[in-house]
């Protein structure tokens, strides 16, 4: 990711004392916990333009659920001005530097997974798509009930595991129906759901991250 924004002209810094979000937390129903993680994030990403996430996941709890969290708190303003700022990757790229074209080449058939957080929590649908239409030797192929969830979800996963893996059945057999080799997303959590399932079956579909294809080929 941060290769494909420094070829946009992106001068980017990276804080490596950074941690979680505090979605995992919040989702699980410990909230005060989840605050302090929040309040270490608001100040690792205090002072930046922009604050670019591979995952939209992490993007849609920032700027969704932050609010909420620091309602009456004087971390209010600074939590406005945060969701501002923080975009996920194929979202900045589109409709901040308004650019689509990476000189990216990948030969091959794929099949693009709209991940709940992307198109529920950040409503990006058609950026990932623009993006990985310039793709040189990329065979884009839309899969049946692409909006569908793959069965992740979190803790999800965990309490409802047959659940779970009947999703990520459904999901990678329409992936494989439309003669993909390479399932692409824009959340590593998804793609490492799909990525354990397609691996414990041994099914030919390989899952790559949004980043990684448009890094590929220079």
């Amino acid at each position: 990711m941060i290769r494909v924004l420094e070829k946009a002209g992106c001068s980017v810094g990276y804080n490596e004392n950074q941690t979680c979000c505090g979605q995992p937390a919040f989702n699980a129903g410990f909230r005060e916990e989840a605050k302090e993680v929040c309040i270490k994030f608001l100040g690792d990403f205090s002072g930046t333009d922009y604050i670019v996430t591979p995952s939209a996941s992490c993007c849609g709890f920032v700027r969704n659920y932050y609010p909420g969290l620091f309602m009456d708190s004087s971390y209010k303003k600074e939590v406005k001005n945060l969701g501002k700022r923080m975009f996920e990757f194929s979202d900045f790229l589109v409709n901040v530097l308004h650019r689509e074209h990476f000189d990216a080449s990948l030969l091959g058939r794929a099949t693009y997974h709209d991940s709940c957080a992307a198109l529920r929590e950040c409503k990006i649908k058609t950026e990932p798509r623009k993006l990985l239409a310039q793709v040189k030797g990329l065979d884009l192929l839309e899969m049946d009930d692409v909006e569908t969830c793959c069965g992740f979800g979190g803790s999800f996963a965990v309490k409802f595991e047959s659940i779970s893996l009947a999703m990520a059945d459904q999901k990678v057999t329409h992936a494989l129906d439309t003669g993909a080799e390479y399932i692409i997303s824009t959340d590593l959590s998804c793609l490492m759901h799909l990525d354990g399932y397609i691996r414990h079956k041994g099914l030919p579909l390989k899952t790559l991250h949004l980043a990684d294809v448009l890094s590929s080929g220079w």
